[in-house]
């Protein structure tokens, strides 16, 4: 990933193993802590449980949750943390492993308002995509509607997940305008609010471990 961003100063990386990824080699705290040295990585992850779309003894995803962590806290940088249908088990790893110490966000949240109130507590943003869009998604609706303003991020998740009206097509970064646009309706907010919020709160998250605050006008929507 560091090579195919390397021609592109305004790219940043994180370093991590997604929690899907269970055939391969398990990195260690230190393997995840001397890739975090690099400038151009600003966060540890993704990383975090899946039990949707893993099955049987899932104890190594923990392990790995908590290796990221703990790499996390000793490297000082934010955890990106994806989160399905383990709400109970991530938030539990989070406060044992002390994940308060570096904070982070819980990227395309999907999950209920407990939840996102028990990660706000614990130093995270929260990360809506575009599946806030979607007529179905009420409970994701009333969170965004809570969520603090110095705490909210949009993102894209592409090339999954395109908002709608793109929805059923492939999904490309600058989509991230119709979740904004959605997300101002629900706020009673201009876009050009929700632009200048959420890319406020992208600087103060990855700003002091080398995002470099001149690109802040690629992250606006």
């Amino acid at each position: 990933m560091r090579l195919l961003v390397d021609p592109h100063p305004e790219i940043s990386v994180s370093v991590g193993v997604h929690p899907n990824e269970e055939h391969c080699r398990e990195p260690t705290v230190d393997e995840l802590v001397e890739l975090s040295r690099d400038p151009r990585v600003v966060a540890i992850g993704e990383t975090g449980l899946d039990y949707f779309r893993s099955e049987g003894d899932l104890n190594w995803q923990q392990d790995r949750f908590r290796h990221h962590i703990r790499a996390a806290i000793q490297a000082q940088k934010p955890l990106i943390i994806h989160t399905r249908e383990a709400r109970a088990d991530t938030l539990r790893i989070l406060r044992e492993e002390n994940a308060e110490a570096v904070g982070g966000v819980l990227h395309c949240f999907t999950e209920d308002w407990d939840t996102a109130k028990a990660a706000l507590d614990m130093n995270f943003y929260i990360s809506l995509s575009g599946i806030l869009t979607f007529r179905n998604a009420e409970q994701i609706q009333a969170v965004a509607r809570q969520v603090p303003e110095d705490r909210l991020l949009i993102e894209t998740d592409s090339p999954y997940l395109a908002p709608m009206p793109m929805r059923g097509k492939p999904n490309y970064p600058a989509y991230v305008r119709h979740v904004a646009e959605f997300l101002a309706d629900l706020r009673g907010m201009t876009v050009e609010r929700v632009a200048e919020l959420t890319t406020a709160n992208f600087i103060r998250l990855f700003a002091p471990l080398g995002f470099n605050p001149q690109n802040a006008d690629t992250y606006a929507a």
